[in-house]
This record gives structure tokens, sequence and C-alpha cells, in this order.
């Protein structure tokens, strides 16, 4: 194995990991509201996409309060909704959460060079 064979899929996966400035602001938005989040953390632990009927069940909420809620987390990007007849189930959109992490942990301020 050479020695840019096993940094050349991190440093190609960090460039395509990259948010822009709008995108950073809808995922915070998105996220901003209690239930939202709740809805995501409720997706992100379902080992399989998570049915809309067992996540309204999760949440106690009214289904057009539950649209309403995924509207929002896919149209800032965060799952995908897969449609199989007239079910609806979520997932994760890969990498994004990892993209916002690596938006946030840039904010971290760095050593002065004098310390």
């Amino acid at each position: 194995m050479s020695p840019t064979q096993g940094t050349a899929t991190p440093d190609r996966s960090a460039r395509a990991a990259r948010l822009t400035r709008a995108q950073r602001t809808a995922l915070l938005k998105a996220l901003a509201d209690p239930k939202r989040f709740e809805l995501l953390e409720r997706i992100a632990k379902s080992s399989c996409p998570l049915g809309c009927t067992n996540a309204r069940e999760a949440l106690a909420i009214a289904p057009a309060t539950l649209s309403h809620h995924i509207k929002e987390l896919q149209t800032s990007g965060l799952i995908d909704v897969r449609r199989e007849g007239k079910f609806h189930f979520l997932s994760i959109k890969p990498g994004v959460l990892d993209a916002l992490a690596a938006s946030l942990q840039s904010l971290s301020p760095t050593s002065c060079p004098g310390r």
C-alpha cells in the first residue's frame, strides 16, 4: 500500500462534505425546533427507515404537524423520504450530519502561536 492510498479517500470525502453558508443556516434552523430535533433523533436511532406512522406515535403529534416537520427536515437536506404507495419512510441523508459537525468544529478556536 502506498502512503497516499490510505489518505486519498478521507481527503475526497472532506471536500465533498463542505456546506455552503446557506446550507449550514438551513440545517441549523431545521434543528432549532425541539420536535424536529426529536424526530431526527428517532430517525437516526431507527435501524431501518422509519415509517411516518411510527414517528407520529412516538412523538404524539397531529399528522399535519408531522408532515410540516418532515417537510422542513427534507427541505433543509437532513433527511430523505422514500414513498411506497401511501406509506412514507424517513432516513438520514448520508454525510450531512458529519458535514455539519465539521463545519461547527471549524469554529473552535485554535491555539495562539505564543502559547
